[in-house]
């Protein structure tokens, strides 16, 4: 069935958020491997999309989406496929997922990753601030393990035995840090290794990494 779903964007591990997400929910979508730092989200079409020239963009009919994490609740909760995907019920639920989502966007992502992409990978542009890039691992690892006793017991993923937009973010953060120089501790690792074993993760990999398509 089409539900007029359009994706503007590949190659980063925040447009991968939203391909894992659209595949686990078995959602046909129109795809534009639009890639950042091209020259191609500086269009005066694509900026009629997001003024601010960012990739990724969801289109849902006239709702036009922004930001990775936006995007992806949005998705699972327009399109709710209980057996793929948790999405909470309640107040107290939503809370919940919400805490993991706001740590992983602004302590591990913002935060911690993007301040080493910014002046490691991207020097060139943001200048060099090495010890701002040693200060931002460490505190990525400070973080992990400080949340380390809420992964452990008999969980699977974040909140139960349910893939959610927690974990998605979340793994997102954690394929990402190993190109950062971080290596990643335990039970981190685990919870890593047990989430790439979803079809919907492998085929988003695909989709979104061309070194994946071969």
């Amino acid at each position: 069935m089409s539900h007029d779903l359009t994706v503007w964007g590949v190659g980063t591990s925040r447009t991968m958020r939203v391909h894992w997400m659209l595949l686990e929910l078995g959602l046909e979508y129109e795809c534009h491997p639009l890639q950042s730092r091209t020259g191609e989200t500086r269009t005066d079409e694509f900026k009629r999309l997001n003024p601010r020239h960012k990739i990724p963009v969801l289109r849902h009919g006239s709702v036009v989406l922004t930001e990775s994490a936006a995007i992806i609740q949005y998705l699972s909760e327009t399109f709710p496929n209980s057996a793929e995907v948790y999405v909470p019920s309640d107040a107290v639920s939503r809370a919940r997922l919400n805490e993991w989502c706001y740590f992983v966007m602004t302590e591990l992502d913002a935060g911690s990753l993007y301040v080493v992409r910014r002046h490691d990978g991207l020097k060139q542009i943001y200048g060099e601030a090495p010890t701002a890039v040693e200060s931002a691992k460490g505190y990525f690892l400070h973080n992990l393990a400080a949340m380390s006793a809420r992964i452990g017991g008999d969980n699977t993923y974040l909140l139960g035995d349910q893939l959610s937009v927690a974990d998605i973010l979340l793994m997102t953060c954690l394929d990402w840090a190993p190109s950062c120089g971080i290596v990643l501790p335990e039970p981190w690792s685990h919870y890593r290794q047990r989430v790439a074993l979803r079809p919907a993760y492998r085929a988003a990999l695909k989709k979104n990494f061309a070194e994946y398509k071969s």
